[in-house]
């Protein structure tokens, strides 16, 4: 009874998705049907409702607007563009592909995916346009550096709300998903661009600069490098000191302290507004202002994360824990191929990578809280799972075919295939990961 309870949450879900209804809206509206149907008295449920938006933003508020400040910070300071030009005019056009995918990656990490694609589409007509290559040969290694960023790097929404949620360790989640990383988008970028390169596009390459080239003066070339992999360096940093330094030393305690998430993208935020704002001749009006658009941006996302933490509160409190633990070790399936399959059905059928992967770490929770698989390597399963079969119902395939101009059918057979060939090397890898954690 509350498989089928749970299966018609996710099917109403999926029904107001279709309906455009907001995710936030929706899926507390499924949290609250799900608490009934499974028993839960309305004092409960109003109990569980409060519990899960306090523990989830408790532990993702702070992250995720620093995130997305540094993000705004490197976007409007035109630290971004001047990162992608130094990178393309280093490797050369000979090595093209391999600049667009560093550069995608350098750009992914502190940027959302959408906001990195805007940013980098400009910067693949340029390139196109000097070395006469094909559009997509460029843009797959990009797009797929973005993707992966995106679904398995903190502090990206999407894996830091796993990373809560499964009460993972954000930095071991971090160095996981690094090492899952470098592999996928080799093969998702260029050597699938290679294959993908016969997809002709008939977008009119434009012949300008992209608008950030258009500034008059962009940031230097070390701080734009440095501040953008600053929080990566530091929660490294962290990881390291805490397996490597055994005595308790003052230096280790430094190391541990800024290489808290928190405390890295702090220090990383302030870094940006000196050398990026301040230092650049901005008023600190302005760069003050940078910094309220980035909040109000992210608004919405915190207020479907939430409502996704109410799910998986909710959930976790209708004792359904148990059943969905001995459900996944009755049909045999290891746990982190159960987490992958729920969330890449969900990914399909809903389209948003983020609500997919929020409802599914509603549902696979009890599986990581039984302590049979790690939680590091479950916030990179779903995570995975989160970019499967991206199709009609995703903004990010209408990104792709509307910017490169292509069919609906040239479209599957580029953006689909990346995105899914993403996933499948995801869960691969983490299973690999599982044999020697």
């Amino acid at each position: 009874m509350p498989l089928l309870i749970i299966l018609l949450g996710i099917a109403l879900q999926i029904f107001l998705t279709v309906k455009k209804v907001s995710p936030f809206l929706s899926l507390l509206i499924v949290a609250i049907l799900i608490g009934f149907l499974l028993g839960m008295q309305p004092a409960a449920i109003l109990t569980s409702v409060e519990k899960g938006v306090g523990s989830t933003l408790g532990g993702l508020a702070l992250i995720i607007c620093l995130g997305a400040i540094l993000g705004k910070i490197l976007e409007t300071s035109g630290a971004a563009e001047q990162i992608s030009t130094t990178l393309i005019k280093s490797f050369g056009e000979k090595n093209v592909q391999w600049a667009m995918l560093l550069t995608g990656f350098l750009v992914g990490l502190p940027l959302y995916y959408n906001a990195g694609f805007v940013i980098l589409v400009p910067l693949v007509f340029s390139v196109a346009r000097k070395t006469k290559l094909p559009l997509l040969l460029i843009a797959i290694p990009m797009a797929a550096s973005l993707s992966t960023t995106h679904c398995f790097l903190p502090p990206h929404p999407g894996p830091v709300v796993l990373v809560n949620v499964f009460q993972a360790d954000l930095g071991k989640t971090l160095i996981y998903g690094l090492i899952l990383v470098i592999p996928i988008v080799i093969i998702s970028g260029p050597l699938l661009g290679r294959l993908l390169q016969r997809i002709t596009s008939t977008v009119l390459v434009p012949n300008g600069e992209s608008g950030l080239a258009m500034l008059k003066r962009l940031p230097s070339v070390f701080p734009s490098f440095i501040i953008a992999l600053l929080p990566v360096i530091l929660i490294t940093l962290a990881v390291v000191a805490k397996y490597f330094f055994k005595e308790e030393t003052i230096i280790k305690k430094i190391i541990l302290f800024t290489g808290d998430s928190t405390i890295a993208l702090l220090l990383s935020v302030l870094c940006a507004i000196y050398f990026l704002g301040i230092r650049m001749g901005k008023k600190i009006k302005l760069v003050m202002q940078w910094l309220n658009e980035a909040i109000s941006g992210i608004a919405v996302i915190m207020l479907i994360i939430t409502a996704g933490g109410v799910l998986k509160q909710v959930l976790t409190d209708s004792g359904t824990g148990a059943y969905i633990t001995s459900f996944s070790s009755e049909w045999q399936i290891h746990p982190l191929v159960f987490g992958w399959v729920v969330t890449a059905l969900l990914r399909v059928a809903i389209g948003s990578a983020t609500v997919a992967g929020l409802t599914a770490a509603g549902i696979v929770s009890p599986v990581v809280a039984a302590g049979t698989v790690s939680p590091e390597l479950m916030v990179l399963a779903v995570g995975a799972g989160s970019v499967f079969g991206s199709h009609i119902n995703d903004s990010g395939f209408w990104m792709f075919k509307e910017f490169f101009n292509i069919t609906l059918r040239q479209t599957f057979l580029s953006w689909t295939i990346m995105e899914t060939t993403i996933s499948i090397l995801g869960l691969v890898g983490v299973l690999l990961l599982n044999m020697f954690i």
